[in-house]
């Protein structure tokens, strides 16, 4: 009998590892661009930006496909790859030459990696249905601490080693996660025989029409939308309210910290909560609490109202995530948990993707502030497609936590 809960912790380690892992360069990586120069044509901040927007778009393609690879062969097998192939590749980044061999590492890293979609999809087939939500909150809480963590261990570890060194370590980091996965992590998979096999695009094609499933897609793309939306002019924008270059980085590195602890404590709290009385109703008070967050934060004076309306609108995302992802094992066809969290790393991406070309564009029109207020405007649709979702499924009679599904059993 699998102990649901020694997987569990051990994957909270591996994605506490791993997200601080792959976090930790980014506070020196467009320096590291800068460092490296570029061996062909175009600017250095061309090159700045391909380095982060082509991980985003090759994973955005390829975790669909590992999704139904993880479904037929197994979720822990993906894992493996994810953990042991990113710290292959993260440590051969700091033996690159120019910025392009930077850029073509980081476009195979995105075809490679996807911890978090595979963690998820472990955890959502090997935890009882009825502890789902805390099981995914406990994740979110590795996600979270490892994106506030690690951009402050990488800007240290950057100043005191070199950049690097830094890869090598984050490499180092990433092994150690594998080898956990390898270990201590153990499934019970049981693959659908090839006869009842779906085809990749069927087996999609079913998944979105799930009953609830787009809805819950959309929440997810239009979340990572508003969570990325403002990163490009951040900064700039603590500038403008400061009234000085001086110290903007560091409170910004704060804002961005704090907003990433608040969520991983709210995803925690919330997605036990979502256990007992409902994911639906969190999902709901969620994406009001967002709302209500983020619409100020266009008229702000000064930095420190600012951060106090971060920190608390990080608590109000983090009630998002492990809402959607229970939602979504419990909406799911069964035995779809791999191509179920693959997608929505996919969708997720797309998110990432998009969101810093919004936020610049909205900053270019409408001068900064108005980067702001397109988050809030994603948050507003958020609320309004929450709020159909959650019609729709007391409407339909669709299970909303997991509490359900074993009264149902017993």
């Amino acid at each position: 009998m699998i102990s649901w809960r020694r997987n569990l912790y051990v994957l909270f380690a591996v994605q506490l590892l791993s997200t601080a892992g792959f976090s930790l360069v980014f506070p020196f990586l467009p320096l590291y661009v800068k460092e490296l120069g570029v061996a062909t044509r175009g600017s250095v901040e061309f090159w700045s930006g391909l380095v982060f927007s082509s991980q985003a778009a090759t994973m955005m393609l390829s975790s669909p496909i590992w999704g139904t690879i993880a479904d037929r062969y197994g979720r822990k097998l993906m894992l493996i790859r994810a953990t042991l192939g990113g710290a292959v590749l993260i440590a051969l980044m700091g033996f690159c030459q120019n910025v392009e061999q930077l850029v073509i590492l980081r476009t195979i890293q995105g075809c490679v990696t996807g911890v978090i979609s595979a963690a998820n999809a472990l955890v959502a087939a090997t935890t009882p249905r009825d502890r789902t939500g805390g099981a995914l909150g406990l994740l979110m809480l590795a996600r979270y601490g490892g994106i506030a963590l690690g951009p402050v261990i990488g800007g240290i570890i950057g100043d005191m080693f070199g950049f690097r060194e830094s890869f090598w370590i984050t490499g180092a980091l990433l092994g150690i996660a594998g080898l956990a996965v390898i270990f201590w992590v153990h499934e019970d998979f049981q693959p659908v025989a090839r006869s009842e096999r779906p085809g990749i695009l069927e087996s999609y094609r079913r998944l979105i029409t799930a009953p609830g499933m787009g809805g819950l897609y959309t929440l997810g793309f239009l979340r990572s939308l508003g969570q990325m939306i403002t990163y490009p002019v951040l900064s700039l924008f603590i500038i403008e309210l400061m009234g000085q270059q001086a110290g903007a980085a560091s409170i910004t590195g704060l804002m961005i910290g704090s907003a990433a602890f608040t969520s991983a404590i709210s995803s925690v709290y919330l997605g036990r909560l979502g256990d007992r009385i409902g994911h639906n109703r969190i999902l709901l008070a969620s994406a009001v609490a967002a709302v209500l967050l983020t619409l100020p934060q266009p008229f702000v004076t000064a930095a420190w109202q600012l951060a106090i309306l971060q920190g608390l609108s990080g608590f109000a995302v983090g009630g998002l995530l492990p809402t959607t992802a229970a939602l979504m094992n419990l909406w799911a066809p069964t035995g779809n948990q791999g191509a179920t969290y693959a997608l929505d790393n996919s969708v997720a991406a797309a998110g990432r993707s998009l969101a810093p070309m919004v936020g610049a564009a909205a900053a270019i029109w409408f001068g900064i502030r108005g980067a702001f207020g397109m988050a809030a405007l994603a948050y507003l649709l958020i609320l309004a497609l929450a709020f159909h979702v959650v019609r729709s499924a007391s409407a339909e009679g669709r299970v909303t936590r997991g509490q359900a599904l074993k009264t149902a059993g017993d």
